[in-house]
């Protein structure tokens, strides 16, 4: 089992290497994870940042004292996932987000798409973004991750379509496309960026922006996978065949 990790703003460390790690982390520490002296954690500011540390006592309740001997930077992976998801409903957002953030997405767009039922706007969208943020954060801790994936603001379709013509690889999973996603040719470097559509599919407008950007359709197989799983499974096949899961 690896070392627990938790989320850190700063690993600045006292006289001999000493951190405290207190507030919500550190009461997680102490009072759910019940650390004891001996054991490993690691710190991260979610960001690429970390530090391996082992666990020197515990304070009350809510603080670990931990040793801390140097901060490490992990690097960007090559190339770069987005996933550009369509709004699903209640629930199933976060756990698209979730089991991306698992298998080892670098970023996740939430789209507006013309046929999401569900629709963020005003409060309500300012709370749904948070949850997929909040999501994200937590999926990363738990899969041991030190480079949380970005959630970007929800993005229009125009928006999606310019992230699309500025990417090394553009995808949209969708029943017309010729070609199998898992034998598309993909580059070495840069960003590629992946459109999964809402439970009602890509609008055929859509589709076609999309294409003009300079997208191309793919299918994934021969499943129906519901919006919520599509982009995790998409995700997997590419990072596999990219070599970043080797």
């Amino acid at each position: 089992m690896t070392a627990p990790v938790f989320v850190v703003e700063h690993f600045d460390a006292g006289g001999g290497g000493r951190y405290v790690l207190d507030g919500p982390e550190g009461r997680h520490a102490v009072s759910v994870k019940r650390l004891r002296a001996g054991e490993d954690v690691v710190l991260t500011d979610g960001a690429g940042r970390w530090a391996d540390c082992v666990v020197l006592d515990t304070e009350g309740k809510d603080r670990l004292i931990l040793q801390l001997d140097s901060v490490s930077e992990e690097p960007a992976e090559q190339p770069r996932v987005t996933v550009v998801q369509a709004l699903p409903k209640g629930d199933r957002g976060e756990l698209a987000v979730e089991t991306m953030t698992e298998v080892g997405v670098d970023a996740i767009v939430p789209w507006a798409a013309a046929r999401c039922i569900t629709q963020w706007k005003g409060d309500r969208g300012v709370k749904a973004l948070g949850k997929w943020r909040a999501t994200a954060r937590e999926a990363g801790k738990q899969s041991r991750r030190v480079r949380f994936p970005e959630v970007a603001e929800a993005a229009t379709t125009k928006q999606v379509a310019a992230l699309l013509a500025g990417a090394g690889f553009a995808a949209v999973l969708h029943e017309s496309g010729d070609a199998p996603l898992a034998t598309a040719e993909l580059p070495a470097t840069g960003e590629i960026v992946l459109v999964v559509g809402p439970e009602g599919g890509v609008a055929p407008e859509e589709l076609a922006l999309f294409e003009e950007a300079g997208a191309r359709a793919y299918r994934l197989g021969r499943s129906v996978l519901r919006t919520s799983t599509a982009g995790t499974a998409a995700a997997a096949v590419l990072l596999a065949r990219t070599g970043r899961w080797s």
